[in-house]
């Protein structure tokens, strides 16, 4: 890797760790639904201004309802619960929980697509739970019923990145691929799609008591287009240089940053549960992305 490509990890890293803060800010002063809906609305909206600059041409492949499907499962519905967690947990312990994608992943793969566990998988995704475990109970934060479902939100939202992964797969990549730019612009299309009536229908029922200060909506702007729209882009074009195996350790330089954001700009508490329990599930995530042997694999049940 040259220097370059790790500056724009890091950048990356940087990025997706300030959409825990952004959500911080936005999501109590207008809501979890508002906010997730207005991500990936400017998501989309910025996603398409960047295709038009690169003079990208619109061309699904027949693929269009699949990226859509897949937005609802990899941005709708994961965005929604991440708004959800702000409202009930810090920042940093949200950016702690998104580094158990790979975990989650190994576990929807295994139960739901016929994918193998191996050993050191299944160590991993303990060690996993070992490190949530200890985040949630011993954390600057008491824990709660609201701290528990905080975590059951987030572990939602990692969850669905997993599956998304599978899906992407079998729906786009083993049938001919497709640009990344575009699954990633009509992904934002079909959350958007997905979201807008339960918007409507949330608003017109009981409409958020005040929407928003100038603050709030530049922490929306800022998730939309720097959040969703540059930070895709940024990070498929690490895949194509760098390769998706080596573009995944942003996973693990997310959750300094979002603890480290809600630091300086929330006044959020450090502690010693934010190193123990994230270092736990960082490890995890290592074991979860090495290499096995063959012999190592375990039996589905």
């Amino acid at each position: 890797m040259k220097l370059s490509d790790y500056v724009r990890l890091l950048a990356l890293a940087a990025i997706w760790g300030a959409s825990f803060l952004f959500m911080r800010i936005s999501a109590p002063v207008v809501g979890a639904l508002p906010t997730a809906f207005f991500r990936v609305l400017l998501g989309a909206i910025g996603l398409a201004v960047i295709l038009a600059i690169l003079k990208t041409k619109a061309d699904f492949k027949g693929k269009l309802q699949q990226t859509m499907v897949l937005g609802v499962i990899n941005s709708g519905i994961p965005f929604l619960m991440y708004s959800v967690a702000a409202l009930l947990l810090p920042a940093g312990y949200s950016a702690i929980f998104n580094a158990t994608t790979p975990m989650m992943g190994v576990l929807i793969g295994w139960m739901c697509f016929s994918d193998s566990l191996t050993l050191k998988k299944g160590v991993g995704v303990l060690i996993g739970l070992m490190g949530i475990t200890l985040l949630t109970s011993t954390g600057p934060v008491t824990l709660s019923m609201n701290v528990v479902m905080g975590a059951l939100a987030c572990l939602v939202a990692t969850s669905c990145y997993g599956a998304a992964g599978f899906l992407t797969k079998r729906w786009v990549a083993d049938k001919g691929g497709l640009d990344a730019k575009l699954v990633a612009f009509g992904s934002q299309i079909g959350a958007t799609l997905f979201l807008v009536p339960f918007f409507g229908v949330s608003t017109a029922i009981t409409p958020p008591a005040s929407w928003g200060n100038l603050e709030a909506w530049i922490a929306l702007v800022a998730l939309g287009f720097i959040c969703t729209a540059c930070a895709y882009i940024l990070y498929f074009r690490l895949i194509a240089d760098i390769g998706p195996v080596r573009s995944l350790t942003v996973t693990f330089l997310i959750p300094p940053f979002g603890v480290l954001w809600g630091v300086m700009f929330l006044g959020e508490r450090l502690s010693a549960a934010h190193l123990y329990g994230g270092g736990l599930i960082c490890l995890a995530v290592w074991f979860v992305l090495s290499k096995s042997t063959p012999k190592q694999e375990l039996k589905r049940l």
